[in-house]
């Protein structure tokens, strides 16, 4: 069992999109798309259905819980509504994400395909920023590891919280031709999410998928691991092997 989400829209097409791609990096999760609204027995029109999201959350639970995202400012008030009309057991295992619908599932997505809790699962979706400019995020995206040909900036053994103890790292080119894409991240963030070490991939979180994605690494860029913790030797060896196998990806 696993937390679920349910992805509310405007758009159907947008909905089910968002829970495709979503998919892709956690396949052991259950994701249900609940876009545009009714209209007769034609295609759905842009809006969004109160029943379309009840029958969603129906669809979902039964799991640890659920996450509901949403995109525009109707589609927050329907998916409350629906929320109001659940029981109060029910209810007490939805959370309703105040996060970017397509950072925010594929961040919640990748949590929950870790086993990561409701709470757990909710706060990945509402902390997944991606932007053109990482280095304004400062200090969760070191400005260094964000440009390209720009190495880490920062150590686990620097960022906040890490654990005592000596820092392992690592170096490896990645052969794959689309090098750290939406996939491999997913990879990587969900093998490190277990283990216990404070892990940084070219000076950002190990353990989020939306950072490392951030940094934009193609094929021949390096990749840089440093770890702390008592599973820091393991935390890098995973990444090692993850990336000299190009993530089981043509090189």
């Amino acid at each position: 069992m696993s937390v679920s989400l349910v992805v509310v829209s405007h758009s159907e097409k947008i909905a089910e999109g968002v829970v495709e791609l979503a998919a892709q990096m956690a396949p052991d999760v259950v994701l249900v798309a609940a876009g545009g609204a009714e209209d007769g027995a034609g295609p759905a029109r842009i809006g969004t259905s109160f029943d379309r999201v009840q029958a969603a959350l129906g669809q979902a639970s039964g799991a640890d819980g659920v996450v509901v995202l949403t995109d525009l400012g109707s589609a927050v008030m329907t998916a409350e509504m629906v929320l109001e009309f659940l029981e109060p057991e029910a209810r007490a295992s939805v959370r309703l994400a105040q996060a970017a619908l397509v950072e925010g599932a594929v961040a919640a997505a990748v949590q929950a395909q870790g086993g990561g809790t409701l709470d757990e699962v909710v706060r990945a979706a509402e902390r997944a920023v991606v932007s053109v400019r990482p280095e304004e995020f400062e200090p969760f995206v070191s400005h260094a590891a964000a440009v390209p040909g720009g190495g880490a900036s920062t150590g686990a053994a620097d960022a906040p919280g890490a654990s005592a103890g000596p820092t392992v790292s690592g170096s490896w080119t990645l052969p794959n031709q689309m090098g750290l894409h939406a996939r491999p991240a997913a990879t990587l963030a969900t093998g490190l999410t277990d283990l216990d070490a404070e892990v940084t991939v070219n000076g950002v979180d190990g353990k989020s998928v939306m950072l490392l994605m951030s940094l934009g690494l193609g094929q021949g860029r390096t990749v840089t691991v440093e770890a702390s913790g008592p599973d820091a030797q393991a935390a890098v060896d995973f990444v090692g092997q993850a990336v000299r196998s190009g993530f089981g990806e043509p090189a």
